[in-house]
């Protein structure tokens, strides 16, 4: 029957999980990523700087944090933004390359989680799987350096389709939500990426869709509930004290890894 084969792939995944460490994956995940958010967001901040790119920063924040719940992602966004603010001169500069470097880490982080949920052993060089976390670093940043443009003409463009246009009206203010849109078209782009390229073992798109599909509506499910929870029930900020909003990130990123 249909609800015994839906059990048994259930029960296999949640067998699979436990046994092949997805907790402490999790965890690893969770805590290389927020390392990694700091120096992924100064890096691309100097080199969106050193190409005129000035609005960089306040796009990448916005595209980074706005599929997070607004409860976790405001404290954090906010502590971006000031360390953001500070000059660090040129590009080529030792905390930049230094920060390029420490980025890639969240990328290996995936790496090494992804191989353990396909059971692939990797047997390529290291060297290379460095190289393809930092072009996968240097890519995310140049993507949003070129939406941080095009933003930039946004405003002009639909106030022209608002005077040329007039029936557009009704497009142009959904459009303007574009900020939740463009964050979850790129992580669910991201997310079909990583799964296709960053594991050993080649994988057609069609393979690592249903699974981008499900973590896509797991995510949504999830931080919504989080979010609901930390507004009615949540006492982190009385055990956490200052580290509160650094706890719930964290307990957010492991719960839901992406």
């Amino acid at each position: 029957m249909e609800w015994q084969r839906s059990w048994r792939i259930l029960a296999g995944a949640i067998t699979h999980f436990n046994r092949d460490d997805g907790w402490a994956m999790a965890s690893h995940v969770a805590l290389s990523t927020l390392l990694a958010l700091f120096p992924f967001l100064i890096f691309g901040t100097a080199l969106a700087s050193f190409l005129g790119a000035d609005a960089f920063a306040d796009t990448a924040v916005h595209i980074v944090f706005d599929t997070w719940p607004q409860s976790i992602a405001e404290p954090i966004s906010r502590e971006v933004l000031n360390v953001l603010t500070v000059n660090r001169g040129g590009l080529l500069t030792v905390s930049v390359l230094a920060a390029f470097f420490f980025a890639s880490n969240g990328v290996e982080a995936l790496r090494v989680s992804l191989n353990r949920a396909y059971r692939m052993q990797e047997r390529r060089s290291v060297l290379l799987l460095r190289a393809q976390s930092l072009f996968f670093v240097l890519v995310a940043v140049l993507i949003m350096m070129v939406i941080s443009l095009l933003l930039v003409l946004a405003p002009l463009a639909m106030q022209l389709a608002r005077e040329w246009l007039p029936w557009s009206e009704r497009i142009v203010v959904y459009v303007e939500n574009w900020r939740l849109i463009v964050a979850a078209v790129l992580l669910f782009l991201g997310l079909l990426a990583c799964h296709r390229w960053l594991p050993a073992g080649g994988r057609p798109f069609r393979a690592v869709l249903p699974g981008v599909v499900v973590t896509m509506l797991f995510w949504i499910v999830g931080a919504s509930l989080f979010a609901a929870y930390l507004q009615r029930f949540s006492t982190y900020i009385t055990t956490y004290a200052g580290l509160a909003s650094i706890m719930i990130a964290l307990i957010f990123l492991w719960a839901f890894p992406i």
